[in-house]
């Protein structure tokens, strides 16, 4: 049975994760910065301080890095987001070194990654793997992030870089801040509406990660986005459908989420990004959930 070890197994992705990997004969351990909790084994490892317990690693057949402080959990400030990049960076570097003094290697290393690279607003364009990378802000943590995981490639492991879009779960993320306001009869597009959002099913980015560990050939950095992006204002009126709610409010305006957020987390919800999944398509790679509609039904029939 091969252990897969991930560091941020408790967050959205990570739980979902592991129930499908045992669900498919995997055995699961967590590094995490507290241990004694839940039924996963768990090794400790604190990356700002340069901990990891190397113990974790003696048996890690594959290792998928999640780990990273929730980049819209909090309004952005300095602090924040100097916690941003460095629960990132350093997480991945500790790994690194302390994998460089491991005998036995992974079979793969799978880092988490982000979309956000390409900037806040890449407009109508259709981008790729290839695409330029973004200046702002969480382009910037994001490149950093990546870079990280070239140190890996030099002692002689698989590395696979994720670029993952916009999540949907009915257990937590962007569904369960909206989902509430929809409910509600208040649901109403952001901005303009549209502002297209790059969206995969949590069942779809976990799978894709169990492709990722099983393909020998997939290797460097892949999009997670589902085929078919949707604007902001689809998004919101395919929730009132399924929710059976109607949309009726009017845009919620730029200046009114820059007064909430702050201008710079404001510009990636008010921003868009259509970003292109032929390359895991190319891979062989095949959705559950391609269109929004189903995906959306499904996790709101999951969920009752």
């Amino acid at each position: 049975m091969d252990n897969v070890l991930i560091a941020g197994g408790t967050g959205l992705i990570g739980k979902r994760l592991t129930e499908l990997l045992q669900q498919n004969g995997y055995s699961v351990t967590y590094l995490s910065r507290t241990i004694g909790k839940g039924n996963i084994e768990t090794f400790l490892w604190n990356p700002n301080e340069g901990l990891l317990d190397k113990d974790a690693l003696l048996n890690a057949d594959y290792i998928i890095n999640l780990a990273g402080a929730g980049v819209f959990d909090h309004r952005w400030t300095k602090e924040y987001k100097e916690e941003i990049l460095a629960s990132r960076v350093n997480g991945t570097h500790l790994l690194y070194e302390k994998l460089k003094e491991m005998r036995k290697m992974p079979k793969a290393f799978i880092n988490a990654s982000a979309i956000g690279i390409y900037g806040a607003n890449t407009g109508e364009e259709t981008i790729t793997e290839e695409s330029p990378i973004g200046t702002d802000f969480l382009a910037e943590v994001t490149k950093q992030w990546e870079f990280a995981t070239e140190y890996l490639k030099t002692i002689g492991i698989r590395t696979t870089r994720v670029r993952i879009g916009i999540v949907l779960s009915s257990q937590g993320g962007i569904l369960e801040k909206l989902e509430t306001t929809v409910k509600r009869g208040m649901g109403a597009a952001l901005g303009t509406g549209r502002q297209f959002i790059s969206w995969i099913h949590i069942d779809d980015i976990c799978r894709l990660f169990m492709k990722i560990m099983k393909d020998d050939n997939m290797d460097g950095t892949y999009n997670a986005v589902a085929p078919n992006p949707a604007t902001n204002e689809q998004l919101i009126k395919a929730m009132g459908e399924i929710l059976h709610r109607p949309i009726i409010l009017p845009s919620v305006p730029a200046f009114a989420l820059k007064l909430m957020m702050g201008t710079e987390m404001a510009e990636y919800v008010l921003g868009g990004c259509k970003v292109s999944a032929a390359k895991v398509l190319s891979e062989g790679f095949t959705f559950a959930y391609p269109e929004l509609k189903p995906a959306l039904a499904n996790l709101y029939e999951a969920k009752t």
